[in-house]
């Protein structure tokens, strides 16, 4: 039986994370993508889309979820700036192979997706996962980024909160048939990023924690925020684990306000 805690957080993780097929049906209108497709990356098909036009932003999902989280910030966010959301491996409509699916990897697959885009530098907004994949970016490629904003991330699995840390019944990191199987499997045992890893992170970063957070506690944020040189800090309020889809408007100005430099 799947333990209480995780099961709680997982319900927060998957909440509302495939929103309706209609746009209007949830009160807000998505832009018509510039481009649709699926790269071939990395052995697999990473389905993709681009919106609008000028400095490029791209936008990382959740765990089991997919790009249709940040409907609500598109039309945003893409009146000034080309938007870029995928499906990471195995999730949403890209597909998987039997390679264990691990940061390192995911971060591979939206590096390739770039250069199949002719995107040298973004700045880059990821969510929960999303996050994670960012930071492993910035840690090994810091220079395919101009700006990094990390909400709900951990650096080690002992700032999530669906599994202890002495926990003897962790599932091993493996290849699971079942996705649902396979990224919990990612949650319980990465990331792994040192103190010294953080340490090199050369990127402008904002570190961003819905005030409510069930999932990642407020204690590895603030480690995170101090960590990284020249991190700044922003507790998202009124808001939890699923702060894109509970205060979309707050979400796409706090974004906005980090990516074009108007918060210091």
């Amino acid at each position: 039986m799947r333990r209480p805690i995780l099961s709680a957080v997982l319900a927060v993780l998957t909440l509302n994370a495939f929103p309706a097929d209609e746009p209007r049906s949830r009160g807000f209108d998505e832009p018509i993508p510039l481009q649709t497709g699926f790269a071939e990356v990395n052995g697999i098909n990473l389905f993709f889309r681009v919106y609008g036009e000028g400095p490029p932003i791209l936008m990382i999902h959740g765990g089991l979820s997919d790009s249709r989280v940040w409907r609500a910030q598109l039309a945003t966010l893409s009146e000034h700036h080309s938007v870029i959301v995928a499906d990471s491996r195995g999730q949403g409509r890209s597909t998987s192979t039997a390679d264990v699916i691990t940061y390192d990897l995911m971060a591979d697959d939206y590096l390739a997706l770039l250069d199949q885009l002719h995107i040298s530098q973004v700045a880059l907004v990821g969510w929960s996962d999303g996050g994670i994949i960012g930071l492993d970016i910035a840690i090994r490629h810091p220079e395919r980024l101009s700006r990094l904003f990390v909400q709900a991330a951990n650096a080690t699995p002992d700032g999530f909160l669906g599994f202890k840390p002495d926990d003897p019944n962790r599932p091993k990191l493996k290849h699971y048939d079942n996705i649902k199987d396979e990224i919990e499997a990612l949650w319980a045992n990465e990331p792994n990023f040192s103190q010294a890893e953080l340490e090199t992170i050369p990127v402008p970063t904002e570190i961003a924690i819905g005030e409510h957070d069930e999932a990642i506690s407020r204690e590895h944020t603030e480690y995170l925020a101090a960590t990284i040189p020249g991190a700044k800090l922003l507790i998202l309020p009124a808001v939890g684990h699923s702060a894109p889809l509970e205060d979309p408007d707050g979400y796409a100005s706090a974004v906005l306000d980090f990516v074009d430099g108007t918060t210091t």
